[in-house]
């Protein structure tokens, strides 16, 4: 590997690291879910469908380690803590609303798209 592409290399990693991490499945559903403002840990538990307690708390601390979410915690008894995003989030919330009705709009080409592929591989 020369010099340029070991560079090249060394700045993709933390780039194509962080595109997993916000274009995982949980993290879109979090971040969706976040978008309209502060959103409490059961909220999140009870909007992004499927996901595990453990799975939530993993993609959080992922999300605010990235710098995407910011945790509040309230000193209340219990402890009130909410989850909003940042900046940076709000503008990556932007990119996926448009990556979304992209999604929407050609959700029927690409079915008819996958059905010819398969009939002509059979």
């Amino acid at each position: 590997m020369t010099d340029l592409s070991t560079a090249q290399h060394t700045e993709a990693c933390p780039i194509a690291e962080v595109l997993d991490h916000v274009a995982g499945k949980w993290s879109i559903g979090i971040l969706v879910a976040a978008a309209h403002g502060p959103v409490r840990f059961t909220e999140l538990e009870r909007t992004v469908e499927g996901i595990s307690r453990r799975m939530l708390t993993l993609n959080l601390r992922k999300l605010e380690r990235d710098g995407l979410l910011v945790r509040t915690v309230y000193p209340t008894v219990p402890p009130k803590v909410e989850y909003t995003l940042t900046d940076m989030a709000r503008e990556l919330y932007t990119s996926l609303t448009g990556l979304l009705s992209w999604a929407e709009r050609h959700r029927s080409d690409i079915a008819v798209a996958r059905a010819a592929y398969d009939a002509a591989s059979v």
